[in-house]
C-alpha cells in the first residue's frame, strides 16, 4: 500500500483531494464552564486546530444550536430541553455557539453548517455541500465521540461515505462510552470505518 513518507498506511490506502474534515461541534458552549461542558474538549483541540490547519479548505465545521425554548421541537427533544431549559436560546448567551476561537480562524475557507439534532446530516445542507464538493471521505473529529461524533458517523455510513475517524482528535465527557464507541467502530463497522491516529492521516492525505 502507497504512503505518504513518514506515515504508516490506512487501512483502505491514501486519502484524495476529494477528502473532507468533518469537525463536529467544537464550539464554545462545550469548551467553557457551562452546563454540557466537555472537560477533554481543550486536550484534542491542538489536534483538531492541525487537521484544520494542513485543510482548511476541506474542512466543514458544524454547530449544535439548541432551540430558542423546549416547544419548539418535536416529541422527545422537548423533554429534554426542559431538563436543560439554560440551554435554549432564549436564556443562553449566543456567543456560545461560536466555533472555539482557534478554529473559528478557518472559516471561510471552511464551511460552517448548523445542525439542531444530533446528526448533521438529516438536514439538507451537509449531504449537499459534500455532493457539491464530490467528496469521497470524511475524516471525523471533535465532540462527543458517543452523541453528536456517533451521530454523524452513522449517517455517513448510511450516505456510503468512507469514514476515517482520527482517534485523538474526538473527546467525550464519559471515559467508558468514549471507549466503548470506539470498540463498537472497530468491531462492528471494520469494513466502513478505518480509526487511525491524526499524524497517520495526515501522512495519508496529501496537502494543497
Amino acid at each position: 500500500m502507497a504512503t505518504a513518507a513518514g506515515g504508516e498506511g490506512l487501512t483502505y490506502g491514501p486519502l484524495t483531494a476529494r477528502s473532507v474534515h468533518l469537525c463536529i461541534d467544537m464550539q464554545r458552549i462545550f469548551a467553557e464552564a457551562t452546563p454540557w461542558h466537555t472537560p477533554w474538549l481543550a486536550r484534542v483541540l491542538p489536534v483538531v486546530e492541525e487537521i484544520a490547519a494542513c485543510h482548511a479548505e476541506r474542512t466543514v465545521f458544524t454547530r449544535f444550536i439548541p432551540p430558542p425554548r423546549p416547544d419548539d421541537m418535536p416529541g422527545s427533544w422537548q423533554r429534554y430541553y426542559r431538563r436543560w431549559r439554560a440551554m435554549t436560546r432564549e436564556r443562553l448567551d449566543a456567543v456560545l455557539l461560536d466555533l472555539v476561537p482557534s478554529l473559528a480562524r478557518y472559516a471561510p475557507p471552511a464551511a460552517v453548517i448548523d445542525k439542531h439534532v444530533y446528526s448533521p446530516f438529516v438536514e439538507p445542507p451537509l449531504l449537499d455541500h459534500l455532493r457539491q464538493r464530490g467528496a469521497d471521505a470524511l475524516v471525523v473529529s471533535g465532540a462527543e465521540t458517543d452523541v453528536c461524533v456517533l451521530a454523524a458517523v452513522l449517517g455517513a455510513i448510511d450516505f456510503g461515505y468512507r469514514v476515517v475517524i482520527a482517534e485523538d482528535a474526538v473527546c467525550s465527557s464519559a471515559d467508558s462510552t468514549h471507549d466503548a464507541l470506539l470498540t463498537l467502530y472497530r468491531q462492528r463497522f471494520s469494513e466502513q470505518i478505518e480509526i487511525a491516529e491524526t499524524e497517520t492521516i495526515l501522512a495519508n492525505w496529501p496537502a494543497g
